[in-house]
């Protein structure tokens, strides 16, 4: 009989499990002949329906707030498609993980948060960081035709990121305060998730249609990514999320952008340059450093999807 792993260690799989299927996307974006929008809305519906169906809690917790933060996570969904076709999976994924600066930038603003000293520093980091990813533009090739153009979805993809982050946690105040008075025990997230991809799917089908010259093996990419690049990865998430402390889960996460550029030079020989990679490198490390907790232990906490 073979044992079962502890529980708590069960989780950090399903973890792992989730970024290194959220890592794939940059690879298999680029490994269909379909355009930007038709993968957009082809993978979004796809990604939709199977959370829908393998995630009970996603078929709850719907409102206008939900709607809301909804819209936004479309645009993240959209603009990261985008940005794939065009430049880099590795500058896509580093300029969207510049996220972080854009909340520090906006939650004063948006959710009266204030920054602290140690968010500055990382803030400074994290645009050290994006400088010198865009200095890094890489010469135009067969996986990156516009990498200029790429560049810029990425980082409104990361500024989209950035405000679906805000959404959320909005949405998790208020749903905090609803569950302690006992009016609700609905997790709105995983509803986000199924509502976002629903209207990325439906914003971009009239641009995806008619689709012309498809074969089997662009619609089988379109399938992994819709059914396990997002959806089997969300069902590992959701049911790991709750049995890992915040921070040790946002470390698993980070697996995600680590492999990213990885799966892109295996499948395409994309190279990314050396300039991206530091940036990344100074990114991921100002992320980790601000999310390390301060004279306390990180609680079990949930977190934002990933696209």
């Amino acid at each position: 009989m073979i044992a079962l792993p502890p529980a708590r260690t069960a989780d950090r799989l399903r973890l792992v499990a989730a970024a290194v299927l959220f890592s794939t996307g940059g690879a298999a974006i680029k490994a269909t002949a379909l355009t930007s929008w038709q993968v957009a809305s082809f993978r979004s519906g796809v990604a939709a329906a199977v959370v829908l169906l393998l995630v009970p809690a996603a078929r709850r917790g719907w409102g206008w707030r939900v709607g809301l933060v909804s819209l936004v996570y479309a645009a993240t969904m959209v603009l990261f498609v985008l940005a794939n076709k065009a430049t880099t999976a590795a500058n896509a994924i580093f300029l969207q993980s510049a996220a972080p600066l854009y909340v520090l930038v906006l939650a004063p603003l948006l959710l009266r948060e204030h920054a602290r000293r140690v968010d500055l520093l990382a803030m400074a980091v994290i645009a050290a960081g994006l400088a010198l990813v865009l200095q890094g533009v890489p010469p135009s090739a067969a996986t990156a035709p516009d990498p200029a153009l790429g560049d810029a979805l990425a980082v409104a993809s990361g500024v989209a990121w950035a405000l679906t982050m805000i959404g959320l946690r909005w949405l998790g105040m208020r749903g905090a305060a609803e569950r302690a008075a006992g009016a609700t025990r609905d997790d709105p997230a995983l509803a986000t998730v199924v509502g976002g991809n629903a209207l990325a799917c439906l914003a971009c089908l009239p641009l995806a249609l008619p689709v012309v010259g498809a074969t089997a093996a662009d619609w089988a990419v379109v399938g992994y990514l819709g059914v396990f690049q997002i959806g089997l990865a969300y069902l590992f998430m959701a049911r790991g999320i709750g049995g890992v402390p915040a921070l040790e889960a946002s470390m698993l996460l980070l697996i995600e952008p680590a492999l990213n550029p990885i799966w892109a030079w295996l499948a395409h020989g994309e190279r990314p340059g050396v300039l991206p990679v530091a940036g990344g490198a100074l990114i991921l490390a100002a992320t980790v450093a601000r999310s390390w907790p301060r004279g306390r232990p990180a609680p079990v906490a949930p977190a934002p999807p990933a696209v």
